[in-house]
């Protein structure tokens, strides 16, 4: 099926196009337009030109502008889930492609109803001061490909809710199920609000340096967002980056480890592991070290990986070569460097890029699986025995997107959770994000948050007026 650009309420077609593979099979799922400069620049300019009407539109025709995005989500949801499952590997059932539609109905329906009325700094006999928040402009948007839909609508959503126009351009490994998206949702707004450019890396470089771009909110690497900063520069845009996280959990020693198996698990593996917030680093206490990879291991091995078209199916593959690569990479390097295998590290020959469940105990800091985020199914697994060494360990890379504590005792856990040197920690759970509570990262895994009142202000501007 061939798919096109959408710029300022019409189809666009490109002469250059990419073919999109299924990660599960190898096979054709429809190609990939590639947009010139030429057609980013018509994009632009069709979102500035909506931005001086959108941008003046009351808060309640924008705030019933959003649910009806999120009807036509829930109206076309199995539709996109499916084109979702196909590109991107994840399955259809449990936490895959109909769990990420859901997300996206659930965000924007949310994120429809969050207001941010004029603030009163100062009202007395000196005056009144009044804090005003105004639309940035146009909003550029860069999005991953391992949740393409539900980030793009973390993107969208508080953008237009806000009054801004939107430009986004997904990931070149999944653009299809992105494209169609919007294609359904730009037929709801006014010409040129939501518009849609897709290609390769080149493009998103081309957008962070726009001049027409207002602001740039991104999701996915710390490399990449380095970059994004870089080329943003001399334009000054405003940023929102979501970057890396490679989370750390810590299990203190009163824990019943077979009751934690479950969370520990989906912790770590949801999405394959392809989760900015998951489980990527397992500090466990000695005296249960043993216990919880036990029974981790028991769980693990029945979690069945295969075609997320199946819905047996509660794994897909690792969505792309590149990626598959590093995972396999990471796990040889542990295991040469003395990592004991608990489950998994034997990849067998394809088709798909299917990589097992990977559990290694004995890791140390100094192995790359622990010091480089994997981003896949692999988890290693440490040992301590001092909680003020296994804090110090788990602060110890320059990234802090979300952490965790594994604990009985909920004050104790609190008290090493605020040790933690991470955006979000979770207690007897792990990346479990909502869109009524701020989201983002600290150090290296980014600058600003997303959801939320906070989330929405990171599309506005403020002005202060004097009375």
């Amino acid at each position: 099926m061939g798919y096109n650009l959408s710029i300022n309420g019409e189809a666009v077609s490109c002469h250059e196009h990419v073919d999109i593979l299924n990660p599960a099979t190898g096979k054709l799922v429809g190609k990939c337009p590639v947009a010139t400069r030429a057609q980013l620049d018509a994009a632009v300019e069709a979102a500035a030109a909506a931005f001086k009407t959108w941008s003046k539109t009351s808060d309640e025709e924008r705030k019933n502008a959003c649910h009806a995005l999120a009807k036509v989500l829930e109206d076309n949801a199995e539709e996109l889930s499916k084109l979702l499952t196909e590109e991107q590997g994840k399955p259809l059932g449990g936490l895959g492609s109909r769990f990420e539609l859901g997300g996206c109905a659930g965000w924007a329906h949310f994120t429809a109803e969050l207001e941010l009325p004029v603030e009163v700094i100062q009202d007395n006999e000196e005056g009144r001061v009044e804090l005003h928040r105004h639309p940035v402009g146009v909003v550029g948007s860069i999005t991953p490909w391992n949740f393409p839909l539900m980030i793009a609508i973390w993107h969208i959503i508080p953008a237009i809710r806000t009054g801004n126009t939107v430009v986004i351009k997904p990931s070149p490994y999944t653009s299809l199920s992105t494209l169609r998206m919007i294609e359904l949702l730009a037929e709801t707004l006014p010409k040129g609000v939501l518009n849609i450019v897709s290609g390769s890396d080149e493009l998103g470089k081309l957008m962070s340096e726009h001049k027409g771009i207002q602001k740039i909110v991104f999701t996915g690497s710390c490399a990449t967002g380095e970059k994004i900063m870089a080329s943003a520069a001399p334009t000054l845009k405003r940023l929102t980056l979501e970057l890396g996280g490679n989370d750390a959990g810590i299990v203190l020693p009163d824990v019943d480890a077979k009751a934690i198996a479950e969370g520990l698990f989906w912790g770590a593996f949801i999405n394959n592991g392809q989760t900015c917030a998951a489980l990527k680093r397992l500090y466990v206490h000695e005296d249960v070290y043993d216990e919880v990879c036990e029974h981790l291991t028991a769980f693990a091995k029945n979690v069945p990986m295969g075609n997320g078209l199946d819905e047996n199916n509660a794994l897909g593959p690792v969505q792309n070569a590149m990626q598959y690569n590093k995972v396999n990479d990471l796990v040889n390097d542990a295991v040469a460097n003395g990592a004991r295998v608990l489950l998994g590290a034997n990849p067998q020959e394809g088709p798909g890029y299917f990589y097992p469940v990977t559990l290694l105990a004995d890791c140390t800091d100094d192995m790359r699986i622990v010091a480089e985020e994997q981003f896949g199914p692999a988890l290693p697994i440490l040992k301590y025995s001092d909680i003020d060494d296994a804090i110090a360990r788990a602060n110890s890379l320059n990234v802090g997107l979300g952490g965790s504590v594994w604990s009985n005792d909920i004050d104790r856990a609190k008290q090493i959770a605020t040790r933690m040197e991470c955006g979000s920690v979770w207690i007897n759970k792990h990346g479990m994000i909502q869109p009524n509570v701020p989201f983002g990262g600290v150090k290296g895994s980014g600058i600003g948050v997303e959801f939320g009142v906070e989330g929405l202000k990171e599309y506005t501007t403020i002005q202060a007026v004097f009375s």
